[in-house]
């Protein structure tokens, strides 16, 4: 269901992460968040950090902010973004170094590499009873009433799959041990899905999921494993009937890293993602990739039930892109995907280090400025951009 998008044009948005502030140094570290929020260290500068980072989102033109993921903790290389469910669902034990065959360290991250350095460091639980929903276990829609409570724009929360959360946790029940872990996916994609729904009911009409497994892999499912990760997609986000579903693909973020080397949207992956997963908006990452495969996304052009989000800043590169490159980025987009069902996003977060505040800022505006020449070009009505508004500049020629 088309809710925040249903009557912009080219809306414009990041896809989620957001570099801290340097005074947020607070965590949860596995508590509840309701807890934490008890700390008045922590409550004050969690509820400042969200009322900054809409601030920003907001400062630069965006149509629809995001929470910054704030609600994870600042840990090593981006971990938290997976390890804040897994911290808190049921069913889950301790902190444990992944066994040796998780990883294909000696070939594709051998020591020597800042990969292999990640994917060491990496830490998850152990998985020891039934994982069973538990509502608000994650307390999602606390956090997201702290955002929109502080924004004038949509927020989007925006939250790690369920087939993430897969990967990195490792079973010690016999029934999840077999089975390519099928089982203890899909309860997951039941357990989230029961907080997915709290969040639906608290209000929230943007939810963005990310990073199902299927379209990063090469291919090393049979057709019926690939149906598999589909059904429990799908059940990840039922119910989420008054909610506009996106769903973010991307090929790695940890430090600003691609993870592999291999990617596509073409063919198999387009088919599986627009024809088969219930979702109303398909995000892809494009301008890291220099707009790879975006021809496939053409027969969607006219689509009345699913918009496609590219990336046209990236998340990798340190340089920001100028509001003329994006628009640029805009109109090859439009050849394949009219206008009416493009959206405008980064090709994933700027979080999990390696990206400070004011390049991810100046990023989100020239995402901003560039959806404006377009819209400009189109005879279309353009969004406010404070942060180029000459007369709000933080210095002015002339200034004594």
């Amino acid at each position: 269901m088309f809710t925040v998008t249903k009557d912009v044009i080219l809306p414009t948005t990041v896809t989620g992460s957001w570099p801290r502030p340097r005074w947020f140094n607070v965590g949860a570290w596995g508590r509840p968040l309701s807890t934490a929020m008890m700390e008045l260290t922590f409550r004050e500068q969690f509820s400042d950090a969200l009322a900054v980072v809409v601030s920003d989102q907001e400062r630069a033109g965006l149509d629809i902010v995001t929470t910054g993921d704030f609600y994870c903790d600042e840990d090593f290389f981006g971990r938290s973004w997976v390890h804040y469910p897994l911290e808190r669902l049921e069913g889950m034990e301790g902190d444990h170094a992944p066994p040796a065959d998780r990883w294909d360290l000696e070939h594709a991250y051998p020591p020597g590499t800042i990969l292999h350095e990640i994917f060491t460091g990496w830490r998850g639980p152990h998985v020891v009873a039934d994982v069973e929903p538990s509502r608000d276990n994650l307390e999602y829609a606390r956090i997201w009433r702290l955002a929109q409570a502080r924004a004038k724009q949509p927020v989007k929360f925006g939250t790690v799959s369920a087939q993430a959360l897969a990967l990195l946790a490792e079973p010690r029940v016999e029934r999840y041990l077999t089975d390519k872990r099928k089982e203890l996916l899909w309860d997951l994609s039941v357990a989230m899905n029961s907080e997915l729904r709290s969040l639906a009911a608290a209000g929230c009409k943007v939810i963005q999921v990310e990073e199902p497994n299927f379209h990063f892999f090469e291919y090393p499912y049979d057709s019926e494993d690939l149906d598999f990760l589909i059904e429990a997609f799908n059940r990840e986000v039922e119910g989420l009937d008054e909610v506009e579903v996106w769903v973010h693909t991307c090929f790695g973020n940890p430090n600003m890293q691609r993870v592999f080397e291999t990617t596509r949207y073409l063919d198999e992956a387009v088919e599986i993602y627009l024809e088969r997963l219930n979702v109303d908006v398909l995000t892809v990452e494009m301008k890291d990739r220099d707009q790879a495969d975006l021809e496939a996304f053409a027969r969607y052009r006219n689509s009345t039930d699913t918009k496609l989000a590219i990336g046209v800043v990236s998340h990798r590169s340190l340089q920001v892109e100028t509001a003329e490159e994006v628009a640029r980025d805009v109109r090859g987009a439009l050849e394949h995907v009219r206008a009416e069902n493009l959206i405008l996003s980064s090709d994933c977060g700027f979080g999990r280090q390696g990206c400070n505040r004011s390049i991810a800022f100046y990023k989100a505006a020239a995402i901003a400025q560039g959806a404006n020449i377009v819209r400009r070009e189109l005879g279309l009505p353009e969004s406010s951009v404070p942060a180029a508004d000459p007369a709000l500049q933080v210095e002015v020629l002339g200034d004594r």
